[in-house]
């Protein structure tokens, strides 16, 4: 049998992530914004029904605990906040399992940060000018557009993502010839939001614009908190170029009561579907009662990100070695 040992990506690729880490490290030492490295071999994992993980069984007498490939470094890091560390962002490698495709590799290069004292639209503004940089030698000055996740599903729906009605729904999805969605969503609000938002409403996107969709749906936002005059709306945006995600924000729900009580909804959906089982992180919830500082915080796929830079039409492009499936 012959395998391939080449890199799938030309080394011109490799250099020119290089150079994007290289920037993107400039960027936060120039704003005092420390760099932290925490493990990818976690104790817990996140209860996000929509994310699947990597475990392994640690052969060490007499307990063998399972551990997980860390989804993200979120929980890692606000401990680290917790203890004071101040602002902080890390580059590091994240896990997810049953992802592959032309924007999906099951290993993939995050970067993540937190900044101490900012709310969402100082974020954003920073994440803009994050982008920019990184992209200038790429192409010419992207504008940058703010909009509500409402807004923009309205106008290319004419739905309101805020109001679930089963009909009106299953109507759209009929009009648009998308039969598979009643079966796939059922009465399930977020799925129905998912679903025709990457279907429709991702499409609709200005080209080579940096899209800011803030004001998420609170059933959308395990980690974020719901704005103050709104229950219904959470303080969350993500990032897209081109129909494509790149970021996803939030303003840090610091309340240990109300986090325990979504991890507890989240599990219960998963027992309910049959998901894996998994429990809740301890010691992140632990770090919320002793106290998280006000603070936002977004994580960008730098994998997608040198997509974009670059004009490449899949992930394995800018990998050296992708999952091959």
């Amino acid at each position: 049998m012959t395998v391939s040992w080449q890199p799938s990506c030309p080394l011109e690729h490799l250099r020119t992530r290089a150079q994007m880490l290289a920037a993107t490290r400039r960027f936060f030492e120039a704003r005092d914004v420390l760099e932290v490295e925490t493990p990818l071999l976690c104790p817990a994992t996140g209860t996000d029904p929509q994310l699947d993980f990597f475990s392994s069984q640690f052969n060490f007498p007499p307990t063998r605990p399972t551990l997980f490939l860390q989804t993200s470094p979120e929980f890692a890091m606000k401990r680290l906040l917790a203890d004071g560390s101040g602002s902080i962002y890390q580059i590091c490698k994240a896990f997810r399992n049953g992802e592959a495709g032309r924007y999906h590799n099951p290993e993939f290069t995050i970067l993540e940060w937190y900044r101490v004292g900012y709310d969402l639209r100082q974020l954003m503004a920073e994440v803009a000018e994050l982008l920019l940089q990184l992209l200038q030698p790429f192409h010419a000055a992207l504008p940058t557009k703010q909009i509500s996740y409402q807004q923009l599903f309205l106008d290319a729906t004419g739905l309101d993502p805020l109001v679930f009605c089963n009909s009106d729904y299953q109507a759209y999805a009929a009009a648009n010839e998308l039969p598979e969605a009643v079966d796939l969503c059922g009465d399930d609000h977020a799925l129905w939001l998912d679903f025709i938002f990457s279907h429709c409403v991702q499409r609709t996107m200005d080209k080579d614009t940096i899209y800011l969709l803030h004001s998420y749906p609170a059933i959308q936002s395990s980690l974020a908190r719901l704005h103050v005059d709104d229950s219904r709306v959470s303080e969350r945006f993500e990032v897209f170029i081109n129909g494509v995600e790149l970021g996803n924000g939030f303003y840090e729900l610091a309340d240990p009561q109300e986090q325990e009580a979504r991890f507890d909804k989240e599990i219960a959906y998963r027992l309910s579907h049959d998901l894996p089982v998994v429990s809740k992180d301890e010691a992140f919830l632990q770090a919320l009662k002793f106290g998280l500082p006000d603070c936002s915080g977004v994580a960008i796929g730098l994998d997608r990100l040198l997509m974009i830079a670059l004009g490449s039409e899949s992930i394995s492009d800018v990998l050296a070695f992708p999952v091959r499936v």
